[in-house]
């Protein structure tokens, strides 16, 4: 296998290695824990239009079952090894993106117990099962939340200090560390994807927000804009940025699948274990995100000034020069307008087809 170390891959030696590989071919079933959920329904998506089947392993407990609609479905939790068995004797994965996980910080900080056993000891028995299945390659979802307080305002790149400030980034942190730990026993080839700030829905209108429990800024704004909200909160008018608002790194969801199959491919082809960033290397402050939600929606969307969050740091931007280079990714529709129109597309799509109780599901309308 292809190995270059510290040094990323170059594009001759890929190629170089994939005409060694001859006809070597990918299995085409691809195991997807979370599948159900927003960003997994998204890759679910990617990866049928990339040629594999998606299989969708979801407990449902924060997915929809609804937003299945790109390969079987098969209920069930990450904990119960009995099930994973035989949904994994079954399909017979060659892979597995594994997205399932708590993801609330705010719960992981009232509940920390649930947050541990769930993605820690969850992923130790997804772990365990594909071990025992002869399951190579894994992509996984993680988090910026791995870097904690930032220090400073320069873009991340993946070689920062990591220092979770809270139960969740800490479990996530720890869910990488065990994967590393099994590719270097056992032989994992792993690609860790850190996200920045997942927005937007599906261009062509087929999925979209998934979570049953929303705390992220433009889902609310669409909230607002549908009047299921009052106003939008600002935590924070003091910050050391051009507007005193916080700033962040948003990735078109869509974007973000599409570098799932990318790193998926990278890694079978290449034999090369990846951590990555992936984000657009841009920030916009809460208050452009709100501007361009008025303007792309006409709605007023009233904004409430409130106190900072704890921990909330004043900008958060990723340094994903890694990931285009290795993954041959530039994202493509991870303008602020694109983000905001699609979403609000797809919240009217939701309240068109009477589905949307100010919760929201994987349902649209004809």
């Amino acid at each position: 296998m292809l190995r270059s170390g510290k040094k990323c891959a170059t594009s001759v030696e890929v190629l170089s290695h994939l005409r060694r590989l001859g006809k070597q071919k990918m299995r085409k079933t691809v195991l997807v824990t979370g599948g159900a959920g927003y960003i997994g329904s998204h890759i679910c998506k990617a990866l049928l239009a990339g040629g594999f089947t998606p299989v969708t392993y979801d407990n449902l407990c924060s997915g929809n079952k609804d937003a299945v609609r790109w390969g079987p479905f098969e209920k069930g939790d990450i904990r119960d090894r009995v099930r994973l068995k035989a949904v994994i004797n079954r399909y017979n994965p060659f892979a597995i993106i594994h997205c399932a996980a708590l993801i609330q910080v705010g719960d992981s900080v009232a509940n920390p117990a649930e947050f541990y056993d769930n993605n820690i000891y969850g992923s130790l028995c997804l772990l365990e099962e594909a071990r025992s299945y002869g399951i190579k390659h894994m992509v996984f979802s993680s988090t910026a939340a791995v870097y904690g307080q930032p220090g400073s305002s320069a873009p991340l790149s993946e070689d920062r200090p990591l220092n979770p400030i809270n139960p969740y980034g800490q479990t996530k942190l720890a869910m990488e560390n065990m994967i590393r730990d099994y590719a270097g026993a056992y032989g994992l080839k792993f690609a860790i994807l850190r996200y920045f700030n997942a927005a937007g829905a599906d261009p062509e209108g087929e999925t979209g927000t998934a979570y049953k429990k929303d705390t992220h800024l433009v889902p609310l704004l669409m909230q607002v804009a549908a009047g299921q909200r009052p106003n939008i909160e600002i935590f924070g008018r003091d910050y050391d940025t051009p507007d005193g608002s916080a700033i962040r790194d948003y990735i078109h969801v869509t974007d973000l699948a599409d570098a799932h199959v990318r790193a998926l491919r990278h890694t079978f082809l290449t034999g090369e274990n990846l951590t990555l960033n992936l984000g657009t290397n841009k920030g916009y402050s809460v208050l452009e995100v709100i501007k361009a939600a008025r303007r792309i929606t006409g709605k007023t969307l009233p904004a409430l000034a409130c106190n900072r969050r704890a921990g909330d740091p004043a900008i958060l931007v990723a340094n994903a020069a890694r990931a285009q280079t290795l993954l041959n990714w530039t994202p493509q529709h991870s303008s602020i307008d694109e983000i905001i129109a699609t979403a609000w597309n797809w919240k009217q799509r939701q309240l068109k087809a009477g589905d949307d109780d100010n919760q929201t599901s994987g349902k649209m309308a004809a």
